[in-house]
């Protein structure tokens, strides 16, 4: 029996994989939660599906998405990533990564963690949707238009509320499946 998917994932393999596997699960490990907030951002003006053919390449190229070490990105480092095939070689996103990752490590030490940051938008509760189609799926919403701005005031740069909105997604902070997805129920219910 053919398993029935939101309709975004099934252009390719790798969506496919990325719809079954982790979109919308809750994720609570803040190393995982900062590669994506990182490749949401990368993603302004592209596709995901652009992204997530270059996240192992970010991967290598970013450090394992290690906040620590990309603190310390030179002008050299800069360069090598602004001509690196294998991510996205926009300055500006280049420049977005350090300054995410020194204000991530400033949430983390004043909250324990980004993980109690991140989760507080929802109360530590994902919110279940319950969309027939995508294209009832918003693209923002009024809780991240405020993570957007709570973001931006203590420095985040590319996190508008459409990222904001993509990233609860990605990290599970709300199930946006469509209620005929066999993964709606799946995420539900964790």
């Amino acid at each position: 029996m053919k398993k029935i998917r939101c309709q975004w994932s099934t252009k390719n393999a790798l969506d496919q994989e990325y719809h079954d596997v982790e979109w919308g699960v809750p994720i609570h490990d803040d190393q995982l939660l900062f590669e994506f907030l990182i490749l949401e951002g990368q993603q302004a003006g592209l596709s995901w599906s652009t992204i997530l053919a270059k996240r192992d390449t970010y991967r290598i190229a970013y450090d394992n998405f290690d906040p620590h070490t990309i603190i310390h990105y030179d002008q050299k480092k800069r360069a090598t990533l602004l001509n690196d095939p294998g991510v996205v070689r926009n300055k500006l996103k280049v420049n977005s990564v350090v300054t995410n990752a020194k204000v991530f490590l400033e949430i983390q030490k004043e909250y324990g963690s980004f993980d109690h940051f991140i989760w507080s938008f929802v109360d530590g509760t994902p919110i279940t949707n319950t969309w027939k189609t995508m294209e009832e799926v918003p693209a923002s919403t009024e809780l991240s238009d405020v993570m957007s701005k709570t973001l931006k005031k203590k420095g985040f740069k590319f996190i508008g509320t459409t990222i904001c909105y993509a990233y609860m997604q990605a990290i599970g902070m709300v199930n946006d499946h469509t209620t005929d997805c066999f993964r709606y129920q799946e995420i539900t219910s964790l």
